[in-house]
């Protein structure tokens, strides 16, 4: 990785957050808000937050390419190779729903793919300013600090944790709310990857399920966790790679707890 690469990606995102995030916060209007997909909205914010990141990063690294999500909403195609080459992922503002409805709980994202493997990532709350980065075989840090998951056991009984059901099959929705009663909790998340990946390392939750697989979406928070020696792995138990789409993950603090989930949720009656 060339030096100076995460202090040079931390100041555009940064740049984005200052200039068309926070200006905005609490203060769209209309004609800046449009329904993107049918129940799912964009506004001006992350379309211009995303013309401010993208140019930058290509010129970081010349072999590089980037895909974003309001490019892929424009144009699918540009979602394919994720598995070649030097790619960035950029999602330039996780959590629309909550920015429009004035909720701190936002996120601006980047992950750096070699080969389709992850192996920088960046997480930023623009709202509160914490920055989460992790590099490959480097561990992550939250605001400089390098940071750890719990490591220790926990029974069901103790497993606090987020289960987004919004895209999930009826069936497996059933399931896991019947099942639910097993663990302490399960909360509602902040509808924010940008936000929740961060808390499984803090200790906030133990734990995160989630059905739809956009890769901007979690190729960031997945590696920050793993980088922070958590456990994640599709619900099968199969590696997670951000080209592989197939819906189904779940992520703990560490493998124990993963399997101690998976098995209150998902293990046949």
């Amino acid at each position: 990785m060339r030096s100076g690469l995460i202090d040079e990606v931390t100041a555009i995102m940064r740049q984005a957050a200052a200039d068309v995030m926070l200006p905005r916060f609490r203060r769209l209007v209309d004609g800046q808000i449009e329904e993107k997909t049918p129940g799912e909205v964009v506004t001006i914010a992350d379309r211009e937050a995303e013309q401010i990141i993208s140019p930058q990063l290509a010129t970081l690294l010349p072999s590089s390419r980037v895909v974003g999500e309001e490019a892929v909403a424009m144009n699918p195609k540009l979602i394919d190779g994720l598995d070649e080459g030097t790619v960035w992922l950029v999602d330039p503002l996780d959590g629309t729903a909550n920015f429009v409805a004035g909720s701190p709980a936002f996120s601006v994202m980047v992950a750096l793919l070699q080969e389709g493997q992850t192996i920088v990532s960046w997480l930023l709350d623009p709202a509160s300013g914490q920055l989460s980065v992790a590099a490959r075989g480097s561990g992550a840090f939250i605001d400089g600090v390098r940071v750890r998951t719990p490591t220790v056991p926990l029974p069901p009984q103790e497993c606090r944790g987020s289960v987004l059901t919004r895209f999930q099959p009826e069936e497996l929705k059933e399931q896991v709310t019947v099942r639910s009663a097993e663990l302490a909790a399960i909360l509602p998340g902040a509808k924010c990857a940008g936000i929740d990946y961060p808390a499984v390392i803090t200790g906030a939750q133990n734990f995160l399920m989630f059905w739809r697989l956009l890769p901007w979406d979690h190729a960031p928070g997945a590696f920050l966790v793993e980088e922070a020696g958590g456990y994640v792995a599709r619900l099968d138990g199969s590696e997670y790679r951000p080209s592989d789409q197939r819906p189904g993950l779940l992520v703990a603090q560490n493998r124990d707890v993963w399997h101690t989930v998976r098995n209150a949720l998902l293990q046949a009656a």
